[in-house]
């Protein structure tokens, strides 16, 4: 199902620090769990930079109590887990898209 979005993907945390540097994301799934730099330190990284921010949720297996805090408090603004179930990404795209058409008319 085609739904309208165009995507990138990284590889590790290093690459998705180095692509949201490069070029302007309006929303980032990020993996807690990747190589090289995991999602919270990548996603730390991002949100000291100046200027426009991409909305991000992390993704991540670990579905224990208190994980999406620590994604909070990282900077993420949101959090799914995994395995993603098809729903509840467009429940998140529907939540935050809304949020992008905002920041894009302003």
């Amino acid at each position: 199902m085609k739904l309208g979005y165009g995507c990138s993907a990284a590889l590790n945390g290093q690459q998705a620090v180095d692509m949201t540097a490069q070029h302007r994301y309006d929303l980032v799934f990020m993996d807690i769990q990747m190589p090289v730099m995991d999602g919270i330190e990548a996603t730390k990284i991002i949100r000291s930079r100046e200027g426009a921010q991409p909305i991000i949720i992390a993704m991540t297996a670990n579905a224990m109590q208190g994980d999406r805090e620590v994604c909070i408090k990282a900077g993420m603004d949101d959090y799914i887990s995994k395995p993603v179930k098809f729903e509840g990404l467009l429940d998140l795209l529907a939540k935050w898209g809304e949020h992008v058409r905002k920041k894009a008319i302003s």
